[in-house]
């Protein structure tokens, strides 16, 4: 994940504050009974490990992550007993077996998703639940596809760094495939609103450094960055008391290892 992912508070203003109302409808979706043990892959600031135990009662959740930034904030945001956070790669994952195991918006930056899907199939239990989602880059996720679409107007060389098209797994025949291995599989899409007060509750976490679009205006001039700014201002949809109502959709993958 290069240097994308290290602050937890400055992913928490940039889009971790939208992965809840995801993570509530996903998990939900997946529909496991009460008292299983889970593994949560890429965890983060621990926004999915606290909604399986808000949700579904479980035994015990297990949340790794190669962020010690990230793991600090889920450790002091999280303080159930039955949730333990450790350094991880979603490459390498601890010992199972796990009842399900789940990844919320980080497959895609997982240098190979292929490696970790092998991983998911070997730690968890016969027909245990094997489940992630990812933003829809490319169509859905509204916050970042109108940044993308300012900037590359601003600097052609954007196009290269849009996650609209580094991620290709961000996409439902693409998800399908990668768990072609698991039994029952399905894929949906999650859809939730991202209202934002006003321009600057838009505009100031893209100035946080966390995540691929941050991180590449940080490396513009400030005239860059300015133009940037002020095309945004005048593109976003806003009200008449200055909200900006955007909207994010994640896509689904759930299956079932084989027995």
């Amino acid at each position: 994940m290069g240097g994308w992912w290290a602050d937890g508070a400055a992913y928490e203003r940039y889009v971790g504050r939208w992965s809840r109302p995801v993570a509530t409808a996903f998990v939900r979706w997946l529909d496991v009974p009460a008292g299983r043990r889970w593994l949560d892959i890429g965890c983060g600031t621990g926004a999915l490990t606290q909604t399986l135990l808000d949700e579904v009662d479980p035994a015990a959740v297990l949340g790794v992550d190669p962020s010690e930034g990230f793991l600090e904030q889920a450790r002091a945001q999280v303080t159930d007993p039955r949730a333990e956070f450790r350094t991880g790669d979603a490459r390498a994952l601890p010992d199972g077996p796990f009842d399900a195991a789940v990844s919320g918006l980080s497959l895609n930056f997982v240098p190979s998703a292929q490696e970790a899907v092998a991983e998911l199939h070997r730690v968890v239990t016969p027909g245990g639940v094997a489940a992630a989602y990812v933003w829809d880059y490319p169509h859905g996720l509204e916050l970042v596809r109108y940044f993308w679409d300012v900037a590359k107007s601003v600097d052609p060389a954007a196009a290269e760094l849009d996650e609209g098209t580094r991620f290709p797994i961000c996409d439902p025949e693409a998800l399908t495939e990668l768990w072609s291995g698991f039994d029952d599989v399905e894929v949906r899409p999650i859809e939730v609103p991202t209202v934002f007060a006003d321009f600057d509750d838009y505009w100031t976490p893209f100035l946080g450094g966390q995540g691929p679009a941050p991180s590449y205006l940080a490396t513009l001039s400030a005239a860059d960055q300015d133009a940037i700014r002020d095309l945004l201002r005048f593109r976003l949809p806003s009200g008449p008391d200055g909200q900006i109502v955007l909207s994010a959709t994640a896509l689904a993958v759930r299956g079932r290892a084989k027995v």
